[in-house]
């Protein structure tokens, strides 16, 4: 059986390319329902790319850079609406070492040189599940919690849920929810 990070390795190389997404949100505290269209670009990041989203964190450099995969995203969204967003930004993964040899689970910090709630660096938790090829995403953000799932169906296809909690006291569960979305992914031949 392969490892998590043998299956978290083949997750990021299918990811590389161009996909369009259709997203459904839904603002629960408005009662409104949006939908948008995303197209994204996704380029593997360099060594020294890598290292620098690490330092813009002031995270520690990791001595065994192979095994963080990381991108450059580029995205244009349109809402239905109209209203449109452009964002482009750099992103790491780095796994702890306590989880790197497991055969199911793969856990560490996920890192960005803009998170997209917030313009700043900012460091969150992910979890990657070999089994379901899920990859759990959890930031925390000054107002919200917002945990993002990234679900591999195969090479051409991914399932997107979005979840952002009102930020409780510290301490208390994640129960007030302030956005769902959902969204399905597929690979295109297009570029932004």
């Amino acid at each position: 059986m392969a490892s998590a990070l043998t299956v978290f390795h083949q997750f990021f190389e299918s990811c590389v390319g161009s996909w369009d997404s259709e997203r459904t949100y839904h603002y629960l505290s408005e009662g409104a329902i949006e939908r948008s269209h995303t197209d994204f670009q996704v380029q593997p990041l360099t060594a020294e790319q890598k290292i620098k989203v690490m330092i813009d964190n002031a995270f520690k450099v990791s001595d065994r850079m192979e095994i963080c995969p990381g991108f450059h995203l580029v995205f244009h969204t349109i809402s239905e609406a109209g209203v449109t967003k452009d964002q482009s930004l750099n992103l790491a993964f780095v796994p702890n070492d306590e989880t790197v040899n497991s055969e199911t689970v793969l856990e560490g910090a996920y890192l960005r040189d803009k998170a997209y709630e917030e313009e700043r660096p900012i460091v969150s938790d992910f979890r990657f599940d070999a089994r379901t090829r899920e990859l759990l995403m959890t930031t925390r953000y000054t107002r919200v919690i917002s945990v993002d799932s990234i679900t591999l169906i195969n090479p051409q296809m991914r399932i997107r849920r979005i979840f952002n909690y009102l930020r409780p006291p510290e301490g208390q569960p994640l129960d007030k929810l302030a956005l769902v979305g959902f969204g399905v992914e597929q690979k295109s031949t297009g570029t932004i």
